[in-house]
């Protein structure tokens, strides 16, 4: 890390927002790759990372408010690249369960129980959990979106955010997607950016897909959708379609948009060379809890690498991961990783933090602004306390992160140069008023006697 003159430089401007001092910090070095820089400052001015430089540069250099990151890493905030935050609601409610009794039985019949204040709380809930484990943005793909929305805005979070719909729906539910993008992108001062969200190909047929594509165009939006989630759906769609649902999406015109795949645990060797020729920005989205509870196979990193996709992190919803805790996600990527390609040395720690990372925030499509710890991007940040015992001793800060440290140890949390929890303590959401007003919901909520469902699963 080069030093500056933090000091003597910038006696002219006005004092920093907020200089972080004395922590080890995560950064990336000309090539991309993770390294770590010792007793660092980082700078932050207007929301945005300043300076990246020495504790001793950036001792005299005034501020509003300094953290003393003693003992601490910072480290780009993690990005949760596909959840349903709402469904906090339902956390535990269907479990041990394949996919199709999961949806069918359990969770589409609760979900038409969801009114809008049952998705603020849920999102709420679902905000306090992510800022205490260290993530900054998260994509979200559900219902009810503004209220959503708005939860982000109360939070003080970063999110990408799409309006879900079924083809079921008519075109209302397109229309309604495209209003939300539309009305919502650039929100909360730019905090949240804003995705057409088709649920997935066998719940949305494909002219609405290929509308969708051309809505994309025109407007200038990405899309968010589940697709190939487990090679059963591979299977069927090549049974009713001659096509996996990669090429059902190629087809539909929407790998030549700004695309984001949730899961793609059912991607083929067929499909690579499909998602290498794509005219847009494809990336995944990867969640391995909820594959080894569903007794799914993982998505193919290493495949995706050769052929440059991203592949992010993620949570999916806490009805079937249990938790958003992308720390785990991190944790899980390496380990799966490596029992799937029976090779140890795939993936590495630093491997995983750059998927929690750069591929992360690419995959969200705010590569150029989150992610990384650089002067210019947005001041998204966390200070990880490597001092506890399971932590201890420190001999590889990357091997640290992913398998000893866990979310837990996450100490402080900043978005946009503005610090949401500050030693363990939230200071933008009242969690236990937030459960106190859900608990009351909780009889009517998970309700099954009516006898509806909002959707049928048939993948």
């Amino acid at each position: 890390m080069p030093e500056t003159t933090a000091g003597d430089a910038r006696t002219d401007e006005p004092p920093a927002d907020l200089v972080v001092t004395g922590c080890t910090a995560l950064v990336h070095d000309a090539a991309g790759g993770i390294d770590f820089a010792e007793d660092a400052a980082v700078v932050v001015r207007d929301g945005l990372i300043a300076d990246v430089t020495t504790a001793a540069a950036a001792a005299d250099l005034p501020a509003a408010e300094r953290i003393d990151g003693n003992g601490q890493l910072a480290m780009p905030g993690l990005v949760n690249c596909h959840t349903h935050a709402a469904m906090t609601v339902f956390r535990g409610l269907a479990e041990d369960l394949p996919i199709e009794e999961w949806f069918n039985d359990r969770i589409w019949p609760v979900e038409s129980n969801l009114t809008d204040r049952d998705v603020t709380l849920g999102t709420l809930l679902a905000c306090a959990e992510m800022i205490s484990a260290g993530v900054t943005t998260f994509a979200d793909h559900y219902f009810a979106m503004d209220h959503v929305a708005e939860a982000t805005v109360r939070s003080g979070l970063r999110a990408h955010l799409g309006w879900a719909y079924f083809s079921s729906q008519g075109p209302e539910g397109r229309d309604r997607s495209l209003d939300f993008a539309l009305r919502w992108r650039g929100g909360a001062h730019g905090r949240i950016t804003t995705a057409l969200a088709p649920h997935a190909p066998y719940t949305v047929d494909d002219a609405d897909l290929a509308a969708t594509a051309e809505l994309a165009h025109e407007h200038g939006l990405p899309v968010h959708l589940h697709a190939a989630e487990n090679r059963a759906q591979t299977v069927n769609s090549l049974v009713r379609h001659g096509r996996t649902p990669v090429g059902v999406l190629e087809r539909a015109g929407l790998l030549g948009t700004d695309v984001l795949l949730a899961h793609g645990t059912g991607i083929t060797e067929e499909d690579l060379p499909v998602l290498a020729r794509a005219e847009g920005r494809v990336a995944v989205a990867t969640a391995p809890r909820g594959y080894l509870k569903f007794g799914w196979d993982t998505t193919p990193l290493r495949q995706l690498a050769d052929i440059g996709v991203p592949v992010g992190l993620a949570t999916d919803g806490a009805a079937s991961n249990n938790s958003l805790d992308v720390w785990e996600s991190m944790a899980l990527t390496a380990l799966t990783q490596k029992s799937a390609t029976g090779d140890p040395r795939w993936l590495t720690a630093r491997q995983a933090l750059d998927h929690a990372t750069t591929q992360s925030a690419r995959a969200v499509g705010l590569g150029d602004s989150v992610g990384a710890l650089a002067p210019g991007r947005r001041a998204d940040l966390v200070l990880v306390d490597l001092t506890g015992p399971h932590v201890q001793p420190v001999h590889d800060p990357a091997a640290a992160l992913v398998h000893s440290a866990r979310s837990a140890d996450v100490r402080t949390t900043i978005v946009d140069g503005r610090v949401l929890m500050r030693d363990r303590r939230l200071l933008t959401l009242d969690v236990p008023a937030i459960t106190a007003e859900l608990s009351a919901r909780l009889p009517e909520l998970i309700d099954q006697g009516h006898g509806r469902r909002i959707q049928d699963y048939d993948g």
